[in-house]
């Protein structure tokens, strides 16, 4: 089978999956590694190959840019020191506790390969957990400590990984030089990536086409990636840092036309990224265990579930112990909280080391390493099981965990909506109030209802369901009914019906509520 029908059966595959798991209400993710661990040992599974050097490429740079730009740097400096800790601390735990533990089992394993194997397999997917919580109530401060953790786990992990990776090709030089060297990677990958937004978004905000926009929009993310490892930063940082800062620079810069097509553009590749990652590294584990002795089945098999078990214990431990700590801490001099916020107890600690599914980073730095890399194949395997294991047992068992604790949700992102909702329809009446018109009345009354309406309500999001809503979208359907047979008739042409039907969509849209 030819590549590229390969990868229209995996992406028809995957779509397959997440209409299951809707229907069957079960996150994606653990059911997407599932069917790659399947594909794995399809015998007639098809041969699927991608150069390892670009791989990581491939596959992080617009992740980490996705997540990098849906990242708030005020949520994220509120959760400072829980996400640092977890950042640093639980990924150096997780890297030395699996290299000794990799070591151990493989004594002729380098310990060079053993830290990158730990680096592999340390950094968590936020998108799995987030998946996973987004039909079971979180307090937000939750969400935000692990989508935070993850987007800086990924790139301090990443970071370790290509420095194991020179040392084991003798490339990583030490002393002085590796001092320097980190600062360099460090400060300069800062520079960096803040400069490439700055520069991006002026070009960015001169083009008004969606398709050149976001064409733009991933020639800045790869571009970067390149441009960072050309003059020797690190991509991982450097594309972190541009998106967070891009998020900012375009936030009024760039139009509506532009923004919401991109939006579903970078939802729908960072969907695909994830079913042909887990594909590819299926399609590599397959054919290497059925190559494998009853014998080494058996070692690798021991050694990639025991991997798995320190991975998860090694979180369990760290989270459970800084956690009772902080409360300690708390209990001696005190907590201090931004308004509305939860005090940490002892369920949601529980709920964040549970959360440590691992996914795509952990997929693509595996594919990623060096063909003459030392045990490739039993890296490759382990982190394949990590991954898997980890989605599945975790992933599927977070919810029934977090109902089970009871845990509530503190109310601070729909309360938030509710404020910005409310400053934008006092902006809105502020604006109209010197207007005499008839069409400034008829939208001030508009304006002045759903005013009203979100100032009365004290739950959710205060999105307002007006009799005007409802009418315009049976409208709508009205109009939408009338150009149908219009187009059948021959009255018009097609032309003109993608035009006007363009137009009743954007109307649609504005009635439709947005779920983040």
């Amino acid at each position: 089978m030819h590549a590229f029908e390969a990868i229209l059966a995996v992406l028809a595959i995957a779509v397959i999956i997440s209409a299951g798991a809707q229907r069957l209400r079960l996150p994606y993710p653990p059911l997407l590694a599932v069917g790659g661990a399947a594909l794995a040992f399809f015998p007639w599974a098809p041969e699927l190959r991608l150069d390892p050097d670009l791989a990581l490429a491939l596959f992080i740079a617009p992740v980490l840019l996705d997540a990098a730009y849906d990242s708030s740097p005020r949520d994220l400096k509120r959760n400072a020191l829980p996400i640092a800790f977890l950042t640093l601390a639980a990924v150096g735990v997780t890297v030395v506790a699996v290299a000794f533990a990799a070591r151990w089992l493989r004594p002729d394993l380098p310990w060079a390969a053993a830290i990158a194997l730990g680096a592999i397999v340390a950094p968590p997917d936020a998108a799995a957990a987030t998946s996973v919580l987004k039909a079971t109530p979180v307090p937000q401060r939750l969400r935000t400590i692990l989508e935070g953790e993850s987007l800086f786990n990924d790139a301090s992990s990443l970071l370790i990984y290509r420095f194991a990776v020179a040392a084991v090709g003798g490339g990583l030089a030490w002393g002085w030089p590796l001092v320097a060297t980190m600062a360099w990677t460090l400060l300069g990958s800062l520079a960096f990536g803040v400069v490439a937004a700055a520069l991006l978004g002026r070009v960015t905000s001169r083009v008004r086409e969606a398709p050149t926009a976001i064409l733009l929009q991933f020639i800045g993310a790869f571009g970067v990636w390149i441009a960072a490892e050309k003059i020797g930063v690190s991509p991982i940082i450097a594309i972190v840092v541009f998106g967070m800062v891009a998020a900012r620079v375009s936030a009024r810069r760039v139009e509506a036309t532009v923004r919401a097509p991109s939006y579903a553009v970078w939802e729908t590749v960072v969907f695909g990224l994830n079913a042909v990652a887990f594909a590819l590294v299926g399609l590599q584990v397959g054919p290497l265990w059925r190559e494998l002795s009853a014998g080494e089945q058996e070692r690798y098999a021991v050694f990639a579930l025991a991997i798995l078990a320190v991975v998860v214990i090694a979180r369990l431990v760290w989270v459970m112990t800084y956690h009772f700590v902080v409360q300690a801490k708390n209990r001696w001099f005190g907590a201090v909280l931004p308004t509305g916020e939860q005090s940490p107890e002892a369920q949601h600690g529980l709920i964040v080391a549970w959360a440590g599914m691992r996914g795509l980073v952990s997929l693509a730095a595996a594919y990623a390493l060096p063909a003459a890399f030392p045990n490739r194949d039993l890296v490759q395997l382990s982190a394949f099981v990590v991954v898997m294991g980890t989605l599945v047992v975790q992933g599927l068992t977070l919810g029934p965990l977090v109902r089970l604790v009871k845990t509530r949700d503190d109310d601070i992102l729909p309360s938030e909506i509710r404020t910005a909702r409310r400053a934008i329809a006092e902006a809105a009446l502020a604006d109209l109030a010197p207007r005499r018109s008839a069409a400034a009345k008829r939208l001030r009354a508009d304006y002045t209802e759903r005013l009203a309406h979100v100032t009365a309500e004290t739950q959710g999001d205060g999105r307002a369901e007006l009799e005007i809503d409802r009418l315009t979208a049976e409208v709508l359907v009205a109009k939408r009914d009338a150009l149908s047979r219009l187009r059948t008739n021959g009255e018009i042409s097609d032309m003109a019906y993608f035009q006007i039907e363009e137009e009743l969509d954007r109307h649609d849209l504005a009635l439709t509520p947005v779920v983040r």
